[in-house]
């Protein structure tokens, strides 16, 4: 009976398989064919010509590469530099025919790699493939002269060493940065040491640069010292950038020893009140010192000797340290950024490079084609071009936005090309001026054809007339066939006040703004016409424009902006 119920039940298992199977081929062994070549390798990081940037000295690196076959690998062996760093065989292999991998190799150092991965299939083809790449410093010195830089982002490394500072006290960060993601912040007792044989190079030219955010408690404090240890109270040599104030003002000075002597600038002064980030630069030659405020000197000092750095032999960051913590020059509580020192005497051009370059300025609205401070120097920040000089304009201290403001002379004035300033059929010129009434009559902003007498169907000329209590702002437009004339409205001389000028001209009408507000409109039926235009003239009428006593004008000018398109009134009144 058992054997009766075995072949029934061995019956039906059969009737199974043959009820599964039906409709299905059976599976056949496909011969895999010859091998057509050898394996495919592909590294994938990191790349031929790639550059790695790190902060450290050594670091980790992950690789990642693939390879295939058309019939089976059976080795991969991958090296660094020419010593094998790993190998897989069949036992790491899923897929006979596509291996991945991603493999973490410790101890790369900065300089130039060579990755190799070789991979060989079952009939012994091989296949090298190789990266050559880069591990690059942390930073290489992006201006002439640098010697030292820390950027403060969450540590204490100076860049162009490699090296860290001996950290006194607790000192901190600040939470928020000019650049990058974080500053240096004080804390009481406490700063930061370098060896002096990071400077061993400074020689007598020397020049420090960083960013500020001062905090006036306590109301005096240390920047940056060099000084010597040996000697109470001795300023004779190196040097000792410091501060000193109360609640509202703190005034930044610097002593520089000088071998027998020392010599005093007593910089310029900072506002408490509105908690921004100053640049703050420092230069030194053989003769003199210079300290700079967002790229403007504002304090030269006369030297009767060189800088002596003899017996010096730590820079102090961030206070008075042992060798200047007597007149209660003690630990600084404020947020220092972007710190930089360099062996030669850094000029004005190259400080205010330096900030554009690091931190270039960013268009507050669209269409904005010309950004001018004057803060020093005749740059348009949008692009570092610098407008030309014709006689002897200058800066007046006198300024809306800090720092300084343009004030041309008799005979004088800029010149700047007005490629890509200008749209086709809009634009706008805005700025704030403070009016001068003497001459009676000046040309302010002048663009127009040098070619032919007393043209005005061609560019533009923003103009003022009037007498000692009012003067008039007055625009004409060019237009091809003709001239549009818009006769804006009157600024009190009297009053004495600076006042925001917006020209905005659209493709059928022009627009005069006073502090934001229309003064007039004037309607045209053809568009301006830029034909022959070359240059723009600021601070005077110009060669195209000085007729009817239309001369230079010695008004001051501040925060000159001109835009490719005609801005609406609430635009205008952003800027204010």
């Amino acid at each position: 009976m058992k054997n009766i119920n075995k072949l029934l039940s061995g019956l039906f298992v059969l009737i199974l398989i043959a009820a599964c199977n039906d409709g299905i081929d059976s599976i056949s062994e496909v011969d895999s064919g010859p091998d057509a070549g050898a394996p495919v390798v592909n590294i994938t990081y990191p790349v031929d010509g790639a550059s790695i940037p790190s902060v450290s000295l050594i670091s980790t690196v992950n690789i990642e590469f693939d390879v295939s076959d058309d019939i089976e690998i059976m080795t991969i062996n991958v090296a660094m530099n020419g010593n094998q760093i790993a190998s897989f065989d069949t036992a790491s292999f899923v897929d006979y025919r596509n291996y991945s991998a991603e493999i973490p190799y410790e101890g790369l150092t900065i300089g130039f790699h060579t990755l190799t991965v070789t991979a060989t299939d079952i009939a012994g083809n091989s296949t090298v493939s190789t990266s050559n790449f880069e591990k690059a410093p942390p930073y290489s010195p992006l201006f002439a002269g640098e010697v030292f830089y820390m950027p403060f982002d969450n540590d204490y490394m100076e860049f162009v060493s490699l090296t860290f500072p001996e950290v006194v006290g607790n000192p901190t960060f600040a939470g928020e940065a000019k650049l990058g993601t974080n500053s240096y912040k004080g804390a009481p007792d406490s700063y930061l040491a370098f060896p002096l044989e990071q400077t061993e190079t400074l020689g007598t030219a020397f020049s420090g640069m960083f960013w500020y955010k001062v905090n006036s408690s306590p109301d005096r404090a240390g920047l940056l010292v060099i000084g010597t240890e040996d000697i109470a109270e001795n300023r004779n040599q190196g040097i000792r950038l410091f501060r000193e104030g109360n609640a509202s003002e703190q005034r930044i000075k610097l002593n520089v020893g000088t071998g027998s002597g020392e010599s005093w600038n007593d910089g310029g002064v900072i506002n408490v009140a509105e908690g921004e980030w100053v640049n703050v630069a420092f230069t030194i030659s053989d003769t003199q010192t210079v300290i700079y405020f967002n790229g403007s000197p504002v304090n030269t000092a006369t030297m009767s000797n060189p800088v002596d750095w003899t017996g010096t032999n730590n820079i102090t960051i961030g206070a008075g340290g042992p060798t200047f913590s007597y007149w209660d020059h003690l630990h600084d509580l404020s947020a220092i950024d972007e710190l930089r020192l360099f062996n030669t005497t850094l000029s004005q051009d190259d400080i205010q490079n330096i900030i554009m370059t690091t931190t270039p300025y960013e268009p507050i609205l669209t269409g904005e084609t010309l950004y001018m401070p004057f803060n020093g120097n005749y740059n348009n920040l949008l692009n570092g071009s610098s407008a030309s000089e014709v006689g002897a304009p200058g800066f007046s201290d006198d300024n809306f936005a800090g720092g300084q403001s343009f004030q041309s002379a008799t005979d004088s004035y800029l010149e700047m090309p007005i490629g890509g300033l200008f749209g086709a059929e809009e634009f706008t010129a805005a700025f704030w001026y403070k009016v001068n009434s003497t001459p009676d009559r000046a040309g302010i902003l002048v663009v127009g054809t040098p070619d032919i007498a007393e043209n005005r169907n061609q560019g533009f000329r923003i103009f003022r007339e009037g007498s000692p209590t009012e003067q008039r702002i007055k625009l004409n437009l060019g237009i091809g066939g003709g001239e549009s004339w818009n006769d804006g409205g009157v600024i009190d001389v009297t009053a004495g006040e600076w006042v925001h000028i917006a020209v905005s001209v659209s493709a059928t009408q022009s627009n005069i703004y006073f502090n934001g507000e229309p003064t007039l409109t004037s309607a045209f039926g053809s568009t301006v016409d830029w034909t022959g235009c070359d240059n723009l003239t600021i601070g005077s009428g110009g060669p195209t424009f000085s007729y009817w006593g239309h001369l230079s004008d010695l008004s001051l000018i501040d925060e000159l902006r001109i835009f490719d398109r005609a801005l609406s009134q609430e635009e205008i009144q952003s800027m204010q």
